[in-house]
């Protein structure tokens, strides 16, 4: 059996494509629509939870980002992109590896609820701002000093990043012109061939994000054309 996986268009599942591209294994690409602005019934049914990504492979579905890279990446990776215990890199990328989808994606949906100028009259609010400016700084600091988030070797962890830093921008739209680092690293993103073909495959209308000028936002554009979000 080939390994299934199920993208949802325009979402954090674009890893997992470009996973299976970095690794150079077989892998079958099955597209889903967003139906206007959330998954489609045939993908919510794909697994209980109703969210992106799921992969199937053989009798097994599974989902969340973190539990499908690291599956694929030592069942059908050997390992590669997944340092072990004994890897020089390994505490470093296991921290970055859970710090993208554990610490800095919620930072940036947290602080992108919060209306504009909320922040000055509402503590909490203020320290959602805070806390996602310190995670960008942070992050702008390591990818200075480093190629890569676990240092100078591309690991599973930038997979499981560089959604945040690209297209959930079309969702929660944000300006990187002050993190010269991440563009930087974001530019050694977009050179990288596995990315252009997972995308190419994946999102191929879709515009990719890699610059520092935040895109439309994903429901502006649905209520300038009209559409319920819902």
């Amino acid at each position: 059996m080939v390994l299934t996986v199920h993208h949802l268009q325009v979402s954090q599942s674009e890893r997992i494509p470009w996973l299976c591209e970095e690794l150079g294994i077989p892998y079958e690409l099955k597209n889903y629509q967003r139906a206007p602005a959330l998954a489609p019934p045939e993908y919510k049914a794909l697994h209980w939870t109703g969210s992106a990504p799921v992969i199937t492979d053989g009798d097994l579905t599974l989902a969340e980002s973190g539990a499908c890279v690291q599956y694929i990446c030592e069942k059908h990776g050997g390992g590669r992109l997944f340092p072990t215990a004994s890897h020089p890199l390994y505490a470093d990328f296991l921290y970055w590896f859970h710090w993208a989808n554990g610490t800095f994606t919620p930072s940036i949906g947290r602080a992108g609820m919060v209306p504009d100028g909320q922040a000055s009259s509402n503590p909490m609010a203020a320290y959602s701002k805070k806390k996602r400016d310190d995670m960008f700084k942070g992050l702008d600091a390591r990818v200075r000093d480093h190629d890569w988030l676990a240092g100078d070797e591309f690991t599973a962890a930038d997979v499981m990043l560089v959604f945040s830093l690209t297209t959930f921008r079309y969702f929660v739209p944000l300006d990187l012109a002050p993190y010269p680092n991440i563009l930087a690293y974001l530019k050694r993103v977009g050179e990288r061939e596995g990315y252009r073909r997972a995308m190419k495959k994946s999102d191929p209308e879709m515009e990719l994000v890699l610059g520092a000028e935040a895109p439309e936002s994903f429901f502006k554009k649905l209520e300038r054309e009209g559409k319920s979000a819902l």
